[in-house]
């Protein structure tokens, strides 16, 4: 079960401009300066195709992983976009998250939509 020390940003947005500087920057800090006990981003609509074709987008994804981020991808969107396997090349899980996302909801986990 999630709990409210677990934040899941959902990255819906394509635009290149709102990763740098909104979803990139709030979950790298997010688990360096410990704000939340795990952090998950989820990519999802628009946003798998920017980090499936945007190298700089790529780099920073690895960053984030890096530094403990989980990183997860939707699997329909990645499917219909044919990014699935480049996600997968770069340690993305992909998976289908229409039910994990409404058991988040339903729990006491945060989330940010962007």
């Amino acid at each position: 079960m999630e709990t409210k020390e677990n934040l899941f940003i959902l990255w819906t947005s394509g635009e290149k401009l709102t990763f740098d500087e909104m979803v990139f920057m709030y979950a790298y800090n997010s688990v360096k300066r410990q704000w939340w006990k795990e952090v998950t981003l989820i990519i999802w609509g628009a946003s798998a195709q920017l980090a499936g074709t945007d190298f700089v987008v790529q780099q920073k994804l690895k960053e984030l992983y890096e530094v403990g981020v989980r990183i997860s991808a939707c699997k329909g969107c990645a499917d219909d976009l044919n990014v699935s396997e480049t996600f997968e090349k770069l340690g993305i899980e992909v998976k289908y998250w229409g039910t994990p996302l409404t058991e988040v909801l339903r729990s006491e986990a945060k989330i940010i939509t962007i």
